[in-house]
């Protein structure tokens, strides 16, 4: 029972009250009143990832609430932030198969959303209009997404911002979650002004989508190009003409030949592993122009995050239709925004992503008919997603980064690769990474530094998906896998390591050797570690089904 009984009594008055407000201002010219400019306070409050922060999530039945997570209905709430009062705020779970995963681990430490402004359109959080609280599933190390979006944001990208918070509910731990910047109207705001343009994030495998619900409805090709006939008994790969796999686990192969760094899991029922060498997002989420027609793009223009009129659609998919046939790259692309993103994206190796076969989990930005990237979702980078061995990843090539098909078929990179020019821009940016970001010691301080500050946290989390001891040694295996990531692409540079796929197949490449790593130390997309401190199998989890929080002991 919620430790604040009359919270909907509070917070429906501040609603009240808020609405009041809001009729105020907007009546406020007759009224001869002037509205004053809001101010962003929000980064240097919560956003300051220098410390664990505390939201206290204040709810009457929450055992009801969990129990209807997967239908991602909204309820209210109110928000205790740092120790200070947040009413009418409003949450729900979130994610796609993060939903099905924690209820497959029989587990209620979902992912959420929160909405300051979902009940009267202006309040916010100093600010901040829309929060994430992730659950760091699938994470052993706690820190992929959190060490991405801080890599990104040091190079330049315009990427969200993000910090640690304890988490409870009606004051009683929940666990440790990282707080990450909902990209919509704020983080517009705060990156690109008052006149911002449209932002989107394509993506054909939401709920609701053609691949919606966890079941397959699309395109799928085998290493030939030939559609399979049905889906594979239960616990059997579909089989390739020659017999070949790439992994041990019956993935998929990469677009990689010679390279066995196994198939990457997807969440299809039926198909068990394996990401498909075409990719499986539709045309208009790899950013290929299809015609002029915005009904042709409905995974982009139907998960439009800004209001958007025709004239929007026309621009975008002039841009799309300038991208494709390489014209006016200056004026169709943000060329240093994107090289930047592309360049940490690669370096971290994340196939969950639009150079994955998933083809998803980015957001599109189009400002004056000129496109860039916002990075997204980065819990099954450094290999988490690929299912392969440590040696394939660790020497991802730079220069065909892209894992499940071509290069070619990924417009919004491929332009970089079409000409000289970018590609050598693109060399010199991943080299200013390396030095700033990895030989001055930044990337292994992060980690040493949040590892040491989240620790305390991670040992007394009382959902958490892993084991205290795995947290340490998959913080082990982050630190090693970044120095030889730095050390593989340092040489690709220099041209003493292929940095293509085709150069890397050829018999005797030389290679960053990193068979001493277990990539699924860091957690998988199958979860990855190994047994509780209790001893029970991997993958069990703590009964906490519908409220029941029991501490691992």
């Amino acid at each position: 029972m919620s430790t604040y009984r009359h919270i909907d009594r509070i917070c429906w008055a501040a609603l009240a009250l808020a609405l009041a407000v809001t009729a105020l201002f907007a009546n406020g010219g007759r009224l001869g009143l002037q509205a004053a400019a809001a101010g962003l306070g929000y980064e240097a409050r919560l956003f300051d990832a220098s410390v664990v922060h505390t939201i206290d999530i204040v709810i009457d039945g929450w055992e009801g609430f969990l129990a209807t997570c997967e239908n991602e209905e909204y309820t209210l709430c109110a928000l205790v932030i740092d120790g200070e009062l947040q009413r009418s705020a409003a949450i729900r779970a979130k994610g796609n198969t993060s939903l099905t995963s924690v209820a497959a681990y029989g587990n209620d430490r979902y992912s959420f959303k929160v909405e300051f402004d979902h009940y009267d359109g202006v309040s916010s959080y100093y600010g901040l209009d829309k929060l994430n609280l992730n659950n760091i599933i699938q994470d052993n190390t706690y820190m992929k997404d959190f060490l991405t979006y801080q890599l990104m944001g040091r190079f330049g990208v315009a990427s969200p911002l993000c910090s640690y918070v304890s988490l409870t509910v009606n004051g009683e731990p929940w666990g440790l979650y990282l707080a990450v910047e909902g990209v919509e109207d704020a983080f517009l705001r705060r990156n690109y002004g008052a006149a911002a343009g449209e932002l989107y994030k394509p993506d054909s495998m939401d709920a609701g989508g053609r691949f919606g619900g966890g079941s397959f409805e699309g395109p799928m090709q085998d290493a030939n190009g030939t559609p399979p006939s049905g889906p594979p008994e239960e616990g059997t790969p579909p089989e390739r003409p020659d017999g070949a796999w790439g992994g041990p686990d019956g993935g998929f192969p990469s677009d990689r030949e010679g390279i066995p760094d196994g198939g990457v899991p997807n969440d299809r029922e039926g198909f068990p592993g394996g990401g498909f060498p075409g990719g499986m997002g539709e045309s208009d989420v790899k950013l290929q122009y299809i015609d002029d027609d915005p009904d042709s793009y409905p995974d982009i223009f139907d998960s439009a995050k800004t209001k958007i009129t025709a004239a929007d659609q026309d621009r975008l998919i002039a841009a799309l239709k300038r991208l494709g046939s390489g014209e006016d790259i200056e004026g169709t692309v943000d060329v240093e925004q994107v090289i930047r993103y592309f360049v940490v994206h690669g370096f971290v190796c994340n196939g969950d992503s639009y150079t994955g076969s998933m083809v998803h989990n980015y957001y599109l930005y189009e400002q004056d008919g000129v496109l860039s990237m916002i990075p997204w979702d980065y819990n099954l980078a450094f290999g988490g997603f690929q299912s392969a061995n440590a040696s394939s990843v660790v020497n991802e090539p730079i220069d065909t980064p892209v894992t499940g098909g071509a290069v070619e078929d990924r417009p919004m990179l491929a332009w970089i690769f079409a000409s000289e020019e970018y590609t050598a821009l693109y060399h010199q940016y991943y080299e200013t990474f390396l030095a700033e970001c990895l030989d001055s010691g930044y990337c292994a301080g992060l980690i040493e530094e949040t590892a040491a500050m989240i620790a305390p946290y991670v040992e007394e989390d009382p959902t958490k998906f892993c084991t205290y001891e795995e947290f340490e040694t998959g913080v082990s295996v982050l630190r090693t896998f970044c120095q030889l990531r730095g050390e593989s692409v340092a040489g690709q540079l220099a041209g003493t390591i292929p940095s293509t796929s085709q150069d890397q197949a050829e018999a005797g490449a030389p290679l960053v050797d990193a068979s001493g790593l277990d990539l699924s130390d860091m957690g998988s997309m199958t979860g990855g570690g190994g047994r509780r401190e209790d001893g029970s199998p991997d993958g069990a989890l703590p009964d906490r089904r519908h409220g029941a929080v029991q501490k691992i002991q």
